[in-house]
């Protein structure tokens, strides 16, 4: 659970940052050390997204959670 907390900590600390551009991104589940979310808004269809996920997001979850794989995008 605790690294379940970790995640969320650093998705809250995230989604400002979209919501400035009108989308939004909530944690789903973390499972087999991989990240669930979904989005929502100016997100959605974004031909970004896939940057926005992988780079953004992605990146600074693995950064600051130890032994997180992925994050991926679900309905």
């Amino acid at each position: 659970m605790e690294k379940e907390e970790a995640v969320i900590r650093c998705i809250e600390k995230i989604r400002p940052f979209l919501q400035r551009d009108g989308g939004d991104v909530e944690f789903v589940k973390l499972e087999d050390d991989i990240v669930y979310v979904r989005v929502y808004g100016a997100c959605l269809g974004c031909m970004a997204l896939d940057y926005t996920i992988k780079e953004g997001v992605e990146a600074i979850i693995m950064d600051e959670v130890e032994g997180i794989k992925e994050v991926r995008v679900t309905q």
